[in-house]
């Protein structure tokens, strides 16, 4: 069966989050990205499978190894859909400060 997962979902989970600040940088076996948690390896392995099927991680195999690595391209669609959201409580927070300082002002 093969499911569909949500991308927010998977990002949702800090564990799957941290897999993706490790292979940020670098691309990382399954081994060496699982030596940086105290959770079974087949935990990990579970969460690098969830981060391949929504297209966040991409792997490549390189001999026997498969290296996990970013998926710029994905990585950027989640930019682009978080950006307005983003723009809009800054423009919101920015309004706060202006109302707080004429209210201090005025005391």
């Amino acid at each position: 069966m093969n499911l569909r997962r949500d991308v927010f979902q998977a990002i949702a989970d800090p564990t799957r989050r941290a897999i993706l600040l490790l292979v940020a940088t670098q691309s990382m076996t399954a081994g060496a990205i699982a030596a940086n948690f105290d959770t079974a390896r087949p935990t990990v392995s579970k969460h690098l499978q969830i981060l391949t099927e929504c297209e966040l991680l991409e792997q490549s195999q390189n001999g026997r190894e498969i290296y996990y690595h970013l998926n710029p391209g994905k990585m950027k669609e989640l930019a682009d859909f978080i950006e307005p959201f983003r723009k809009m409580w800054d423009d919101r927070f920015n309004e706060l400060e202006t109302v707080m300082k004429q209210y201090k002002t005025k005391k």
